[in-house]
């Protein structure tokens, strides 16, 4: 009885887990249309597919687990000759051994007394030998019914026992199907999260400074804007990351550029030695843009140098916990104190490259500063911007046209809790060594 429960619950979690919900595996980027993503299992839901998925598995083991020791003891039982059934078959088989024996003692006594109706003398002794012929016969044919019978008595026991045990492994076979069939459905669900968290590139999340003079003289201060637009389909919750370096700074020291930025609630001061998330965005609509204010403020004892700003926009939707927007990198020049550089340009946008999605680790509690060690430079590589901004009209967002033409390479990655190895194309900005893969940590976070 216990077993069956067993077997009734492993069953019925096997088939209630919500299949159709990992089914339809969400490959599809934030910015994908609503009416290609009306029926996708959003990412909460596709998390307790997979949660209920592992629970209905564990159960199902569990069951065939106990399944599986029922058995063994029910076989056991069985083959014992204490048990009804094998105790049953043991006196069928004796009896129908005892009707054969006597079937056969039957025969013999009919050929012995057909052997007498031959060698008899004299009518008299004829007559009783065939008597006794008939009354063989007649045992004879009780001892061959007795026989068919003792021997259909035997068969019986023997099938009610082969039964019993069928009925055992079959029952065990059931609960390791129902082991199968979750496994699967756990598998299926693993593989649609995985997939929902696999970061996507979407082009039209876009981060733009405003402002950012292309050279700032030492001992000023210049403000400027981060401009972020949400230029998808679906209303995200965005994270800008921030990153102003100075070429050859090293970790940890005290850099020459001190740069804050405000949401409106006051005045924060970049870290400067790791790229950060400021401002978080809880939610941001389709064609909505945010504007962060910065401020940046160049040491007056600040000699010439080259020094350069990194923008993007880190971002999840209920679909999706890891959406990437194209990082930009601004160049810029610090000229010493004094200098007149006279009217100034606005520093040009460039792309870091296709592999931007793979984010530099971003600062927090306990991280590592950039450049690795304390004290370990800084090295990057100057780059001559190649791709103007342009506003699309219709929209009101901003985005980038690469001098090569195309599209920003699809990058699909690990899953989103597990940190990401340095690109060469990060590396290429932030210096070779200097870079955490980590761009998605925001989302362990969430």
């Amino acid at each position: 009885m216990r077993l069956r429960r067993s077997l009734a619950v492993a069953v019925a979690v096997a088939v209630t887990t919500p299949v159709a919900l990992f089914t339809a595996a969400p490959a599809l980027a934030a910015g994908a249309p609503a009416a290609q993503t009306q029926n996708q299992p959003t990412y909460a839901e596709l998390k307790k597919a997979a949660a209920d998925a592992q629970k209905a598995y564990e159960k199902a083991l569990a069951a065939k687990e106990e399944g599986q020791e029922k058995v063994k003891a029910t076989l056991e039982a069985l083959d014992s000759d204490t048990h009804p059934l094998k105790a049953a078959t043991i006196t069928a088989d004796k009896a129908a051994e005892e009707a054969a024996a006597a079937e056969t003692a039957a025969e013999k006594a009919v050929r012995d007394a057909e052997a007498a109706v031959e060698a008899a003398q004299g009518e008299t002794e004829k007559a009783e030998a065939e008597k006794a012929l008939e009354t063989a016969e007649a045992d004879l044919a009780k001892a061959v019914e007795a026989k068919e019978k003792a021997d259909a008595a035997a068969e019986a026991a023997r099938t009610a026992l082969d039964d019993a045990r069928v009925a055992a492994v079959r029952e065990y076979s059931v609960l390791k199907k129902a082991l199968d069939d979750a496994l699967a459905a756990k598998e299926a669900a693993e593989e649609a999260l995985g997939t929902a968290e696999e970061c996507v590139r979407e082009t039209g999340l876009t981060s733009l400074a405003v402002g950012l003079p292309a050279e700032v003289v030492a001992g000023t201060t210049v403000d400027f804007t981060l401009r972020v637009t949400n230029g998808t389909e679906r209303t995200l919750t965005v994270d800008p990351l921030a990153f102003v370096h100075v070429d050859g700074e090293r970790g940890g020291e005290k850099s020459r550029l001190a740069v804050e930025w405000s949401n409106g609630s006051g005045w924060h001061a970049l870290n400067g030695d790791e790229p950060e998330h400021i401002a978080h965005i809880d939610t941001m609509a389709p064609g909505e843009r945010s504007d962060v204010k910065l401020r940046m403020t160049v040491a007056p004892d600040a000699a010439s140098a080259d020094a350069f700003a990194l923008f993007a926009a880190d971002a999840s939707s209920a679909y999706r916990p890891c959406v990437l927007g194209p990082m930009k990198r601004y160049d810029f020049e610090l000229l010493p104190a004094g200098s007149d550089p006279g009217p100034v340009d606005d520093a040009d946008p460039g792309q870091t490259g296709k592999d931007d999605d793979q984010r530099p680790a971003t600062a927090g509690p306990g991280t590592t500063p950039q450049g690795g060690a304390a004290g370990q430079p800084v090295t990057t590589a100057r780059t001559t911007p190649t791709t103007p901004t342009t506003r699309t009209a219709a929209t009101g967002t901003y985005g980038t046209t690469a001098a090569t033409g195309g599209t920003l390479a699809q990058t699909g990655t690990s899953p989103a809790l597990v940190p990401l190895g340095a690109a060469s194309a990060v590396a290429v900005a932030l210096g070779a060594g200097a870079v955490l893969a980590a761009r998605r940590r925001m989302t362990a976070d969430r």
